[in-house]
């Protein structure tokens, strides 16, 4: 119910295009846009191709990242995110994280989900390419991400809440905890940085966790 209501509220927020051409992908925007693709067939054989282009630069918390649909080369709508574009034979559906895209989903009618196709030059694009001529390496990589964070947060996590019991207002109803992990302070940039490339190269392959990926956050 509350995931059709915020879908049903993030399409009113969608604006009409005007028309301008898709600019193509250059490499030196790889870290900061992602541009997907949803290729469809018409009945009548026509296909249809719409492009969701997303200007990350700039964090979502900002609430100035938008994304652009783009019909058949043209730009048709855009929508701040997270945003729900009404396509033919249903949605699609973008949102951020903190690290990257989290989203970017075709949802048809009958609420079958299929991430959209990036582009092969983004970053996305590049880390799909990697998975498709290097299955075993890619499993490894997105193995040794989800082990990374998993590690940070149980040793980043116990040093962040010690502090707060400290604090007199929630050590009255919660009690105080002292931490088993005190690590030097280059080791938990370490961690972090670590945990930073983690994230990045799961918003890749719009791989999200709300324990994993938005701890790191």
């Amino acid at each position: 119910m509350f995931k059709e209501w915020r879908r049903r509220r993030a399409v009113r927020r969608v604006k009409p295009g005007d028309g301008r051409a898709l600019q193509r992908f250059r490499w030196w925007q790889l870290p900061f846009r992602a541009l997907f693709y949803l290729r469809l067939t018409h009945e009548e054989g026509r296909r249809t191709v719409y492009a969701v282009d997303v200007r990350h630069g700039q964090n979502q918390s900002s609430g100035r990242v938008r994304a652009h649909l783009y019909l058949d080369g043209r730009h048709h709508a855009e929508c701040r995110l997270p945003a729900a574009f009404p396509v033919q034979g249903g949605i699609v559906e973008v949102s951020m994280s903190d690290f990257g895209l989290r989203r970017c989903h075709y949802v048809t009618a009958d609420g079958t989900e299929f991430p959209l196709e990036p582009d092969p030059d983004s970053a996305e694009g590049r880390r799909a390419r990697l998975d498709r001529a290097h299955p075993a390496l890619s499993r490894g990589i997105g193995f040794l991400s989800a082990l990374v964070l998993v590690t940070a947060l149980a040793l980043l996590v116990p040093q962040l809440v010690g502090p707060l019991t400290q604090v007199e207002a929630v050590s009255r109803h919660v009690g105080t905890f002292t931490s088993p992990v005190r690590l030097p302070t280059w080791l938990n940039i370490a961690i972090g940085l670590a945990t930073l490339a983690a994230s990045t190269e799961r918003a890749l392959r719009l791989r999200y966790s709300r324990l994993l990926d938005g701890a790191a956050g």
